[in-house]
């Protein structure tokens, strides 16, 4: 079921942290000292209502205080569950955790406000925050790419149910950034197996990235692989394919001229064969799906 958000929200909580955030520029320090309003030590969390909270919490993030801030904003969700304010606040939380760095308690803030309120005004904005945070946990492709793969869902959620959000854009970006990660992994592995002469397994791997993840920074090599596992095996026609479709789309890339090079070597030149998986996907390729 999509989520459904009317296009004429306030968007409330958005209002309210851009507004904090800019009240406070140039004056944050200055500010936390001298506001007795939200010196913390001096209020008793218990007691304090949930709407006088919530500015206590705004305040600490106008003066620069994230950590105060997402005190208060936890002592609202704690001590006045499932109130408005609670709503606001955990929004405001999941914000803070991920301006913080704790990119992981940002994203089960998240998953929790979406399971909750999944139908209100700030939930693309929530989405994201996810979506921002676990890009930021994305490693290097010699490591497992678990967390680029979570980035992709996340944020194709946002685009499923709010396709026209104003984080549309930046969601696609960051799935872009993850799917270039998963298809870079996939290279690492085939390169692996190439270089040890295991080419069958090096094929599935670069085949992954050709069938599933051709809209990436990493498919003329995988082409080019292609080529040259294909030709170490003697299966000429695969690699005079692969070199085919690497040349129609690429004709100016280096990963080509390298192809064309090696099959000239063996007397041989780019060739499709209609009836390969590679030019199959080859087709899907000149679509850009």
């Amino acid at each position: 079921m999509k989520y459904v958000v009317s296009s004429a929200r306030k968007n409330t909580v958005r209002l309210a942290l851009v507004s904090a955030l800019m009240l406070g520029t140039g004056t944050l320090v200055a500010s936390c000292q001298s506001d007795k309003d939200i010196d913390i030590t001096k209020l008793g969390v218990q007691t304090d209502p949930p709407e006088e909270l919530y500015n206590q919490g705004l305040a600490n993030i106008k003066a620069g205080n994230m950590t105060e801030a997402g005190r208060k904003f936890d002592a609202i969700d704690r001590e006045h569950p499932f109130t408005d304010s609670a709503r606001k606040a955990l929004v405001m939380s999941t914000f803070i955790k991920y301006r913080q760095g704790d990119y992981e308690t940002a994203i089960q803030s998240g998953k929790r406000y979406m399971k909750q309120y999944s139908n209100s005004d700030d939930s693309d904005y929530v989405l994201y925050l996810m979506c921002q945070s676990a890009a930021r946990t994305i490693v290097d492709v010699t490591q497992d790419q678990r967390n680029a793969q979570r980035t992709v869902d996340i944020c194709q959620e946002l685009l499923d149910n709010y396709p026209q959000s104003q984080y549309a854009d930046e969601a696609q970006k960051q799935i872009r950034y993850a799917r270039n990660n998963l298809a870079g992994k996939e290279m690492q592995i085939g390169r692996y197996y190439l270089e040890r002469k295991e080419y069958l397994a090096s094929i599935n791997r670069f085949r992954i990235v050709v069938e599933k993840y051709s809209n990436t920074n990493q498919i003329e090599e995988a082409l080019a692989r292609l080529v040259e596992a294909y030709y170490a095996m003697g299966i000429t026609s695969e690699a005079q394919t692969a070199a085919a479709v690497l040349g129609r789309n690429y004709p100016d890339s280096q990963w080509y001229a390298d192809s064309y090079k090696l099959l000239q070597s063996g007397g041989l030149e780019p060739r499709e064969n209609a009836g390969s998986w590679i030019s199959r996907a080859g087709k899907k390729l000149l679509l850009g799906t």
